[in-house]
């Protein structure tokens, strides 16, 4: 580690970082990196369990095994070509001055005291504690530490998660009526000159009237939207319109349906998916289960099947009004209940879902706003011939207490899938629940 070159950094690495992404100690080009055997403590709380979490824990583990093989760590072993060393520092006596300012014998603290050491033992080099943790990182910075969020999955640019929709306030009358006639046209005969992303929507308003559609990369012409319905869900807005437009079109195989609490994104994602259930073998609704108060399962009373339930409850509610549009008697209610007795429509947790190859269905995966990057990427790799994929949430609703708005999986998805020719995303920002509803939404 000291012959290092002096430009290079050392990076602290903390117990979340490899929780949120396990291949980490690759994202830090040829700096070392220090992990203390503190974090391989916690690390070993976590390596039971379905959760994707557990899952990191274990990958991380079983990477640093093939790292290490039958050999000691001595000096660091190497990352590979271009790459730097990895080093496992074991527990240093804290200074007085972290002593005292936090006395309690934490995991916290003690990896305060070893980038401490780290960064007295090597100033020549900046030492960085990297942690997801926002507080462990406002603690290392009062008492000198210099720590940083772990950036490598951020979205840089905010404005891509709320760009779906482009308004055009005067638009030009005859493309508009060309739209009304033909259904479409193609952006380059008519010297249009605005560059389209992939499946971008637009609300083209002229002098006379005004029109919804979408561009298609594919045929590169811009193609008129009409509103459609979906077992019984009419769309009651410009953006749900563009939703359910995108749900049932057999060409987008993945989309991003993001807004706040009440703007019907699973609600439109459920009703197209049993309004297309002939298409697919199965419909699969699922969430990521975040305790509230960041408090285990284990705390309810129950079984199993209880203890999971309520996190379920508002995918159930949802299917129940959709259900409550018809009548007990008509085709449309027992289509719903077939497909539940036969298990063709199944809501479960999203843990139970990993590992599974998905082949022709409809996956509905909710609260999407609190996987990680890595979580996004491994329910997406699950996907075999004929799946549609939909992810929906609320960017404002972040449970997980290391995730924020740009740092969370759907915002990545977002960020990485923009201007694919079989991705959509549409931010819905009408709340269609109720006034009340979306009274509390806008102010409180």
């Amino acid at each position: 580690m000291a012959k290092a070159k002096k430009n290079t950094k050392i990076f602290v690495l903390d117990t979340n970082v490899i929780l949120h992404d396990h291949t980490c100690i690759y994202q830090f080009e040829d700096n070392d990196i220090i992990l203390p055997i503190t974090v391989l403590e916690e690390l070993d709380k976590f390596k039971r369990g379905n959760e994707l979490i557990n899952f990191q824990a274990r990958e991380f583990v079983r990477k640093l095994d093939e790292i290490v093989g039958d050999e000691l760590f001595n000096g660091g072993k190497s990352l590979g070509a271009k790459k730097g060393k990895l080093k496992i520092e074991t527990c240093k006596p804290p200074t007085d001055e972290i002593l005292g300012s936090f006395y309690e014998d934490i995991p916290d603290h003690r990896i305060l005291a070893i980038a401490d050491y780290i960064a007295k033992t090597f100033p020549e080099r900046k030492t960085i504690l990297v942690s997801k943790d926002i507080n462990l990182r406002m603690k290392a910075k009062s008492v000198g530490i210099q720590s940083e969020d772990y950036k490598t999955d951020i979205v840089t640019d905010e404005n891509v998660l709320d760009k779906s929709v482009t308004t055009f306030d005067t638009f030009n009358d005859n493309l508009i009526d060309k739209l009304y006639e033909t259904g479409s046209f193609n952006p380059i005969e008519e010297n249009w000159d605005y560059q389209a992303e992939a499946n971008e929507c637009f609300i083209m308003k002229g002098s006379k009237s005004s029109v919804l559609s979408k561009y298609d990369a594919t045929t590169k012409r811009v193609f008129r939207v009409e509103k459609k319905t979906a077992y019984g869900i009419k769309p009651r807005n410009a953006e749900q319109t563009f939703s359910l437009n995108m749900l049932m079109n057999p060409e987008i195989k993945l989309i991003a349906l993001t807004g706040k609490a009440g703007t019907g994104k699973t609600l439109l994602a459920l009703a197209a998916a049993i309004e297309q259930n002939k298409s697919f073998e199965q419909i699969l609704l699922a969430r990521p289960i975040v305790a509230l108060s960041n408090r285990d399962l284990g705390f309810l009373p129950g079984d199993a099947s209880d203890k999971i339930s309520p996190y379920m409850q508002p995918l159930f509610d949802n299917l129940s009004v959709i259900k409550h549009i018809f009548n007990p008697r008509s085709t449309e209610y027992q289509r719903i209940e077939e497909l539940q007795k036969e298990e063709k429509l199944l809501i479960t947790p999203l843990a139970y879902i990993r590992g599974r190859s998905l082949s022709n269905s409809f996956f509905i995966i909710d609260e999407a706003q609190n996987l990680t990057p890595h979580e996004i990427k491994t329910i997406i790799t699950r996907a075999g011939e004929g799946t549609k994929m939909i992810f929906t949430g609320d960017m404002q609703q972040i449970d997980s207490p290391y995730l924020d708005m740009k740092s969370n999986g759907l915002a990545y998805l977002i960020d990485k899938m923009k201007n694919q020719d079989l991705f959509a995303h549409i931010n819905l920002v009408k709340g269609e629940r109720s006034y009340l509803a979306e009274l509390a939404s806008n102010l409180l």
